[in-house]
């Protein structure tokens, strides 16, 4: 007999660990831009706004490549296109320290998001292949740690790498791309080996286990509509697009906040080192919500309360942090609201596999978080405009707050219009 709670802690010593290394790694490479963009702008000389144009790039080729890269996924498998994912941005990001000018910069933001798009999709297209729906929320928010763990390591190898400045004639910012970018294509090998592809080719599992979690995922499935699985029709659901329209403010609060983040506690007057020292105690905050709000939703009858509470927790701490001119207690606020933002994104991302399976789940997936995160580059853009209209660094809070609260709102919408849908599988989260 299987002991379906084994067999979860089986495939999560050997799957979860790993992906999230990946997702470190991915996650590091995404946001080395705000400390490199430290030194980078005067070496470039640039502007705030130019810049963060540059930076936000990567969104427009992450957007326009995330469907397609993750239909070929499902179709090649993980563990071949993964590796081709990693190396290939590995390369970019390597790359990235020999830009020469703005042209270059931006060519290098985008081919970068066009390597990376797939990857966060991708996993959460994986984890539907080897998870029933009661261990998902769960299985993304360990998940989810681990860019939590990638802010709060990216932030004083950060600093550091911008202090060697000059080493072997390169700049500070030079050896961030560098010494960040080498790892994905070294991970990308490792992945190619050791990555199994789904649960009947894992070696690592019984005869017997395999068969029970198929018949598990196959009987969490029998009540789907023909077009579950149909990529096209995944991309045209109402649901789909409701979930893409909800999601958007949500990228663009982390990014706006993670992003801004070194350049807020730089006009405290700390050091580099220090800068990226601080910027660890958010993503600890971060890593405690993403590790219990997923753990309470998946006890509780209603998820909606677990989506939107956080959120708005996270528009609070925001507007604290803009209204109080004491330094410690905006860091403080800052540091609480990255954690609201986060911690009840894993608990959205459990809901569209309760309506869309195999290629429908691939396609649908990628959807929602390619249109999501163009809030990425809004982010990215606003943040830095703001800043250079208003003179006052930490004005852009209230932008942040104001999307957020809209997110929030929206998947109240949401939760309402999917709830009064008749025969809508996904409507059953959100009663």
């Amino acid at each position: 007999m299987i002991v379906e709670k084994q067999l979860i802690r089986k495939i999560s010593w050997r799957l979860i660990p790993f992906l999230g290394l990946l997702y470190l790694i991915a996650y590091i490479d995404r946001q080395n831009v705000s400390f490199a963009k430290l030194q980078m702008v005067d070496a470039l000389g640039m502007s705030e706004s130019a810049y963060g144009l540059g930076a936000s790039l990567f969104f427009i080729g992450y957007f326009l490549f995330e469907v397609p890269s993750n239909l070929i996924l499902a179709k090649v498998g993980a563990s071949k296109w993964f590796a081709r994912i990693l190396v290939s941005w590995g390369i970019v990001t390597v790359a990235l320290a020999f830009t020469q000018n703005a042209t270059m910069f931006y060519i290098l933001r985008f081919l970068l998001g066009a390597c990376e798009a797939g990857f966060f999709p991708g996993v959460l297209y994986l984890l539907t292949l080897w998870y029933p729906s009661a261990h998902r929320a769960t299985m993304v928010g360990l998940f989810m740690i681990f860019s939590a763990l990638a802010n709060a390591i990216g932030g004083p190898l950060g600093g550091m790498l911008l202090d060697l400045d000059g080493l072997h004639g390169l700049a500070g910012w030079e050896w961030v791309f560098i010494v960040t970018g080498i790892p994905a294509v070294v991970m990308g090998v490792v992945t190619f080996f050791y990555l199994p592809d789904s649960p009947e080719r894992a070696s690592f599992l019984t005869a017997d286990e395999k068969a029970w979690l198929g018949a598990k995922l196959a009987s969490e499935q029998v009540d789907m509509d023909e077009s579950a699985s149909h990529a096209l029709r995944a991309l045209i659901d109402p649901r789909v697009l409701l979930m893409a329209l909800c999601f958007i403010a949500f990228p663009l609060s982390a990014y706006g906040l993670s992003y801004w983040l070194p350049t807020v506690v730089k006009s405290f007057g700390v050091g580099n080192t220090a800068n990226g020292l601080l910027n660890i105690i958010p993503w600890v905050l971060v890593a405690i919500g993403l590790y219990t709000v997923p753990r309470a939703a998946a006890k509780a009858k209603s998820k909606t309360p677990y989506i939107v509470g956080p959120a708005l927790f996270g528009v609070a701490c925001l507007l604290l942090s803009a209204l109080l001119h004491n330094h410690a207690l905006q860091f403080m606020f800052l540091c609480l609201a990255a954690a609201g933002i986060f911690a009840g994104q894993p608990v959205f991302w459990s809901l569209p596999s309760r309506f869309l399976k195999g290629a429908g789940a691939a396609a649908g997936l990628a959807a929602i978080n390619s249109i999501g995160n163009l809030g990425g580059f809004i982010a990215q853009n606003a943040v830095p405009w703001i800043k250079d209209a208003t003179g006052n660094t930490i004005a852009p809070m209230f932008f942040l707050a104001a999307c957020l609260a809209l997110g929030a709102m929206l998947v109240l919408v949401m939760a309402k219009t999917l709830s009064g849908t008749e025969g809508l599988r996904g409507a059953e989260a959100l009663k």
